[in-house]
């Protein structure tokens, strides 16, 4: 997998992703990272890559000339460029998901007011949101998106499992994780994980996991596989079902740049 990042701040990526798991992949050549400053490829001494908006108003505006030629010295091949932008669709598992099984992915990192609109009509493919918060910058967004598509990678975490039994992978949140010692500070682990019993452990998993989606996430159970013993536990939890009508997406209006 190659990842082509087009930024203002390259050095931002100098350390984030010299460490654990993406940096293990890309000492192994499982992935590339190339950082691009958009500013070698403006067209004036001083490196200009941003001016004002035409028709007025507050802030500044990413030219479109360095970006796109940053964009094609890059990589010629058909691949996602994806922009980091206010009015993308959401990062989501099943978004990475897709990513990861290109082979290569370029990521502008929006900043300042935003990206001239031909970036994203004429170069961007991908427009992406990471969420419903403001940021300074893409950078932050662009290293999101390397971090969860390398870890689908194969061969890059050590464990396909624990992959597969990932919050939102699964389409619930994840039951909870216990490890030695069996008592801490007087806080106990469950009895069940130290039966021995898989089918039980498996039984007090799964509903724990329930719980914890129904608590943090219950939008998630609209669209979750749920058994029918799924749903005469969430039941008695006090969950009902919206309508199929009401079931409504995420938003996703928030500025990254």
């Amino acid at each position: 997998m190659r990842f082509h990042v087009l930024t203002l701040f390259p050095e931002a990526f100098a350390q984030p992703l010299q460490f654990s798991i993406v940096a293990r992949a890309v000492q192994r050549g499982q992935i590339n990272i190339d950082v691009a400053d958009i500013r070698d490829y403006t067209h004036d001494a001083h490196g200009t890559a941003d001016d004002y908006q035409f028709g007025g108003g507050h802030g500044m505006v990413m030219k479109p000339e360095p970006v796109f030629e940053a964009a094609e010295a890059a990589e010629r091949a058909q691949i996602p460029v994806i922009l980091t932008t206010p009015q993308g669709e959401l990062l989501t598992q099943k978004l990475v998901e897709e990513l990861a099984s290109s082979p290569a992915i370029a990521i502008i990192c929006g900043h300042y007011a935003g990206v001239d609109e031909r970036i994203a009509e004429g170069l961007a493919t991908r427009p992406v949101s990471i969420g419903d918060y403001v940021l300074t910058g893409g950078e932050l967004p662009a290293m999101i998106i390397i971090d969860a598509v390398t870890r689908l990678l194969p061969g890059v975490v050590g464990s396909p499992e624990s992959v597969a039994g990932d919050s939102i992978t699964t389409g619930l949140l994840q039951h909870p994780l216990y490890t030695r010692p069996a008592e801490f500070r007087g806080m106990t682990v469950p009895e069940v994980l130290l039966s021995g019993h898989h089918a039980e452990i498996d039984r007090w998993r799964r509903r724990k996991s329930l719980e914890r989606t129904l608590e943090h996430r219950p939008d998630l159970l609209s669209t979750a596989s749920l058994t029918n013993d799924d749903r005469r536990y969430l039941a008695g939890l006090g969950y009902a079902p919206p309508d199929a009508g009401q079931v409504e997406g995420r938003g996703a209006d928030h500025a990254q740049d």
